[in-house]
């Protein structure tokens, strides 16, 4: 593949007509300039320069320069263009990675009033971090923290988590369970109506029973989608039970499309982070981004 300089070096020279001027023109040394033109002209298989006391460039050179100056020039005007409006962006941007349920219940009636350009990348939180570590992110808001001494890990946001469902499930049985403090008939019950989960491993589901019965839940969900949103959508017209984070809930619980079963006899929680780097973020996209919690 052609070096890019080469093709700049190469006009350079054919417009000054000298390896010194080039030299100068490019701000590099004049063996560079020597070197790129004799790569340029070993890679086309053609002398573009007669090397006179002033150069000048062949038939093969006339031709090669006419095909080459109008698209290197677009190409130089692009990138002075977009160097520009980088300098002159009104805001910062900022790349932010985080799971899809915090970026629509909390953050995406608040984009508005955010002076920054946000890129979003959806993802799993294990996923966001790599990327965040190869410098494709700025930010991760993650559900779970690592060891990483490169990445700082700020509280930002505790989550409880309940048992949500659907609101035509007859839940008097297990609320009077409840209340006779009768965990393993109320558990028994719980596993006897279908299930939706976020994932396989049933990660929340697991954090919650463990919390609650001490145990692992031995549950076979019918249905796995890798979307809270989206679950607590089907459950507002197909019965089941899901375990889901507070927030994403409340709305849907004050209209009357989900119904909020079971809150535990001890809360689950969950902390959420603000992962960076903080040698690569300044303190005004920290600020920007923590805006979005009402930090």
């Amino acid at each position: 593949m052609v070096n890019l300089e080469w093709y700049r070096t190469f006009k350079a020279v054919y417009q000054t007509g000298s390896l010194t001027a080039a030299s100068k023109a490019l701000f590099i040394s004049q063996p560079n300039v020597s070197q790129h033109l004799s790569a340029l002209e070993a890679h086309v298989g053609k002398q573009l320069f007669e090397r006179k006391p002033r150069l000048v460039p062949t038939d093969h050179g006339k031709l090669f320069y006419t095909q080459l100056v109008e698209p290197l020039e677009r190409l130089e005007q692009l990138e002075t263009n977009f160097s520009a409006m980088c300098h002159e962006r009104q805001f910062p941007m900022i790349r932010l990675g985080t799971v899809k349920e915090i970026f629509h219940s909390v953050f995406l009636q608040r984009l508005r009033t955010i002076p920054a350009d946000i890129i979003t990348s959806f993802g799993l939180t294990k996923d966001l971090l790599v990327k965040l570590g190869n410098g494709e992110l700025d930010f991760v808001v993650a559900t779970q923290r690592t060891d990483r001494k490169d990445i700082i890990f700020e509280p930002v946001l505790t989550e409880s988590f309940v048992i949500a469902g659907s609101p035509s499930l007859d839940v008097q049985k297990f609320h009077s369970l409840i209340k006779r403090k009768e965990l393993g008939k109320a558990e028994e019950w719980l596993l006897q109506q279908p299930w939706f989960a976020y994932s396989t491993d049933l990660a929340i589901i697991r954090r919650f029973w463990h919390t609650n019965f001490k145990k692992r839940p031995a549950i076979h969900p019918r249905f796995v989608i890798p979307d809270m949103n989206t679950i607590l959508q089907a459950l507002s017209s197909a019965e089941g039970l899901t375990v889901a984070a507070d927030y994403l809930v409340k709305d849907l619980q004050k209209e009357g499309k989900i119904r909020v079963v079971w809150k535990g006899e001890e809360t689950t929680t969950n902390v959420i982070y603000l992962a960076y780097d903080k040698t690569k973020t300044t303190a005004r996209q920290v600020e920007v981004i923590k805006s979005l919690f009402f930090l």
